[in-house]
């Protein structure tokens, strides 16, 4: 059965698959130790068990001692297709809502410089926390906030105008590679400010509409 998602305009979204880009803003890039290049987007996935809805209690994980929060605008997906145009792959967003890649980053630096896969850091069970969904109508200005609050501090500010990809180009890209269909969440890259969670932390996600209330429980 597939994992669901609440509709701020009543029922659920069934999730089909969750899609997710890396290296998205700049800034972010350079606080990781890199450098903003051009070129294809960094795309990543999570299981469907990654999944946790609104009030998540967040288990921190095992088998790291370095564990972060990422904030990201989150879109899901209507309709899908392959090989999209960026004006077709836009009009197929229905809802968007706001997100947190939970990531072993301990590991993630110990796979990286292996050059293994990111899978054990990444794509683990509670890893991908999503608000409840909003409608997308004409979807949001590039002057709208992503914010993360962790107890009360902000942690995460930005813009989506900040992007090095929009939604629909990242859509039309990964439709190159993989068809779309509906069910099909994006999440799409975190803006600088990743950092340590602890259990007992309580995180405030917001982005146009969307809001996610979270906290971080003992270990899972």
């Amino acid at each position: 059965m597939s994992p669901t998602l609440p509709l701020r305009t009543g029922g659920n979204f069934p999730v089909r698959r969750i899609y997710c880009v890396g290296q998205n803003y700049a800034e972010h890039v350079r606080e990781m130790g890199g450098a903003p290049a051009a070129g294809l987007p960094c795309f990543f996935m999570k299981p469907p068990d990654a999944l946790l809805g609104p009030g998540a209690r967040i288990a921190y994980p095992p088998e790291t001692r370095d564990f972060h929060h990422e904030v990201e605008f989150v879109v899901a997906l209507g309709r899908g297709g392959h090989r999209l145009t960026a004006a077709e792959a836009q009009a197929a967003v229905v809802a968007y809502g706001v997100g947190l890649d939970l990531t072993r980053r301990d590991l993630q630096a110990e796979l990286k410089r292996r050059g293994h896969p990111w899978e054990l850091a990444k794509s683990f069970s509670g890893s991908a926390v999503i608000s409840e969904l909003v409608p997308w109508n004409e979807g949001l200005a590039p002057t709208t906030t992503l914010r993360l609050e962790v107890n009360g501090r902000v942690r995460q500010e930005t813009t989506l105008g900040m992007m090095t990809h929009g939604v629909g180009e990242l859509l039309e890209i990964l439709s190159r590679y993989d068809t779309l269909a509906a069910g099909d969440l994006l999440f799409t890259g975190t803006p600088a400010g990743v950092g340590p969670l602890v259990p007992g932390d309580r995180l405030l996600a917001t982005c146009g509409e969307a809001r996610l209330e979270a906290h971080v429980a003992d270990t899972g």
